[in-house]
């Protein structure tokens, strides 16, 4: 397992690399673009070349790992190893000129998220997460930031695409937004991942939202020295099809944690009072 992971660190950081610099260099021209789902969202040609490059190199090395990706699906035998690819993570942004975006990879083995590497394209910058081994930007070491009390706070907020206009979701945002002092939506969360585990934010709630980005960034922000935990309390294990997570340092899990719970008591009132009437 050891040679594996460390061919696979190896080959995840050069091909996320190799495939945000691709991005980077067509950013300002020269893609094309088509609606994709029917909510407005985009898919570019750099997404698919991105895509193919990234997935194209995993099998050269790993022909029998499985590989995941968000514009091919699923590639490959089945198998305890499992890839996760975004290639770029942030597409939306990346179509209307917003440089925020960046690739995303990670293993899994039976499961598990045992590694996970995202290349921030527009700022040149690879994090890398390793299970056991920490979270690096380079030769940094990450660590969470401990942060002040809540209303001192900046949190991101992360939902599914599924999500839309859900009623209990626009409750639980309004709640942070009275809570926190702001509430950041990227609309590429794996560089939300990257900012918690680099301390320059206090926290995340994610909300129904599986995807090519999530184990990378739960990863990445374990190994920085967050907590992670459902909002049953329950501490993040193993891939889970409809996560409800918090992200946040340990001490104030407990205040992130009561956060939902108020939200909760809010849902209750709201029966109690139709039923009444």
């Amino acid at each position: 397992m050891d040679d594996t992971l460390q061919t696979a660190r190896r080959v995840a950081a050069e091909t996320a690399t190799a495939a945000g610099r691709l991005a980077r260099e067509r950013f300002f021209g020269g893609w094309t673009r088509r609606e994709k789902g029917n909510r407005g969202d985009w898919v570019t040609d750099v997404d698919l070349k991105a895509d193919h490059l990234i997935v194209d190199r995993i099998r050269q090395h790993f022909p029998d790992h499985q590989v995941r990706s968000e514009e091919q699906g699923t590639v490959g035998p089945e198998s305890d190893w499992l890839w996760y690819v975004d290639p770029l993570d942030g597409t939306n942004n990346y179509a209307m000129g917003l440089p925020v975006y960046g690739v995303s990879i990670t293993l899994l083995h039976r499961r598990r998220p045992v590694l996970g590497v995202i290349y921030d394209s527009p700022l040149d910058r690879l994090y890398i997460a390793e299970k056991g081994k920490g979270a690096q930007c380079g030769e940094a070491s990450l660590q969470v930031n401990k942060g002040d009390s809540l209303a001192k706070m900046t949190v991101g907020w992360i939902q599914g695409h599924q999500v839309g206009n859900d009623p209990a979701a626009g409750i639980l945002r309004q709640l942070m937004d009275r809570k926190f002092k702001r509430v950041l939506r990227l609309w590429a969360p794996s560089l939300l991942w990257c900012m918690l585990a680099r301390g320059d934010l206090d926290g995340i709630i994610l909300y129904n939202s599986e995807g090519e980005n999530l184990y990378v960034g739960l990863l990445m922000a374990k190994e920085a020295g967050a907590t992670v935990v459902d909002y049953q309390r329950n501490s993040f294990t193993v891939m889970d099809p409809e996560p409800y997570l918090i992200a946040c340092h340990p001490e104030y899990k407990e205040e992130f944690l009561a956060l939902i719970s108020d939200k909760r008591e809010g849902d209750a009132r709201d029966v109690c009072t139709e039923g009444e009437g």
